[in-house]
């Protein structure tokens, strides 16, 4: 919302012709960008005498000196042009001097100012005033005290005021869970216009119904006393999937990770295993070569507990960039003494030790020594460790 200090449907064309003149040449001064002489302009008229345009004047002065820096000016000229009780600069004054002090924090004195724009029965302002009012009362954490605020805006049908009106409370009573009411604000606010953020927050609605019935699908799969389930294990195993999926896309992981640990131990045998399955969906599957090579049947490798943990906790990406920085130190070690034309057994052997050590400080380093540590007592035909304790960092 703004305030400007434009021409007024009030104006009598005739009078005081000499300051019309000059508030005209001080408005077209601001809009091209020179203040300064526009606020000379506009103070000439105020020490002029006009009566007439005064209001038209001090509004125009108090928007010029705001634009200026100058706040303390900008609420003088502002309570100048409220004084007049001029029906359009009045009002709009008081407008923009209640915008000044949501600027600067001061609740108090901003309700004040919302107070007097109703005060002068406006209807061109009343909306923007209501909405002003229940934005202090939410930020005073009175949301009771902001209801009927919010219920004028709402019922003005002010297509400029409304929609953004409506964006800003369906978002707050989305945050406190009241949906039904968010979705009524919503489609009131789209009857009046169409608005993106109004459309996004629909969507945020039908993603929490969605969670809702998702979450009771997962509760009904829950195994009763004898180990059976009302609910097939491929359906409970989407449903898992899918309420997971939702809660981390709305911004909770914790809350999502709990739910993909529910599916795999809280639930029956066939419906755990339909839950890893969807957990597991796209992971790397060992070929039957790597399998025979590495005497295994089908058994996972070392990474599938990062990866599936990545997956539960929405943190893949994070997890891709720790194995890209990883490569990256290991390719610079390796590639450095290469690039470089190195020959000597000392610096080769450093860089080889340096390439090894990298992943020790990421979280899943220790597996990966361990799995090679393995691998070579394996190969050496040992049962007893090849490597000393601590190998590589040691």
């Amino acid at each position: 919302m703004t305030a400007t200090s434009g021409t007024s449907i009030f104006d009598a064309d005739g009078d005081e012709p000499e300051f019309a003149s000059l508030c005209a040449q001080a408005r077209d001064l601001a809009e091209s960008g020179h203040l300064k002489r526009a606020a000379q302009l506009y103070e000439r008229v105020l020490e002029g005498g006009s009566e007439q345009h005064r209001g038209r004047a001090a509004l125009g002065l108090a928007v010029v000196r705001h634009d200026l820096g100058d706040p303390r000016a900008a609420r003088r000229a502002d309570r100048m042009a409220i004084e007049t009780g001029h029906p359009e600069f009045a009002p709009r004054a008081a407008y923009h001097l209640a915008l000044m002090y949501e600027e600067e924090g001061a609740g108090d004195e901003a309700a004040e100012a919302w107070r007097a724009v109703l005060n002068f029965e406006n209807d061109r302002y009343a909306a923007a005033a209501h909405y002003g009012l229940a934005r202090i009362a939410e930020e005073r954490g009175e949301p009771e005290s902001a209801l009927p605020y919010w219920e004028r805006v709402l019922e003005s049908g002010t297509p400029d005021v409304l929609p953004e009106a409506a964006h800003d409370f369906a978002g707050r009573l989305l945050a406190r869970g009241e949906n039904e009411t968010a979705t009524e604000v919503i489609v009131r606010g789209l009857e009046v216009a169409e608005h993106s953020g109004l459309r996004l927050l629909l969507g945020a609605v039908h993603v929490e119904r969605a969670i809702d019935e998702f979450g009771a699908v997962v509760d009904a799969a829950r195994p009763d006393p004898e180990g059976g389930s009302s609910v097939d294990p491929g359906t409970a195993g989407a449903a898992v999937e899918m309420l997971a999926k939702l809660l981390a896309m709305r911004g909770d992981p914790d809350q999502a990770e709990q739910v993909w640990e529910h599916g795999l131990t809280g639930t029956g045998s066939q419906t755990a295993g339909e839950v890893r399955s969807r957990l597991r969906r796209g992971f790397l599957e060992p070929t039957e070569d790597e399998n025979e090579e590495r005497g295994d049947e089908g058994t996972a490798t070392w990474w599938d507990p990062y990866v599936e943990a990545a997956v539960a906790q929405d943190s893949s990406a994070m997890l891709t960039g720790e194995l890209f920085v990883a490569l990256s130190q290991m390719y610079t070690h390796l590639a450095a003494p290469l690039a470089g034309n190195e020959s000597r057994v000392a610096a080769l052997h450093q860089a080889m030790a340096d390439a090894v050590r990298t992943p020790s400080e990421y979280v899943w380093g220790r597996s990966l020594h361990d799995d090679f540590r393995a691998r070579l007592r394996e190969a050496a035909g040992s049962d007893t460790d090849v490597l000393p304790e601590g190998w590589p960092d040691s």
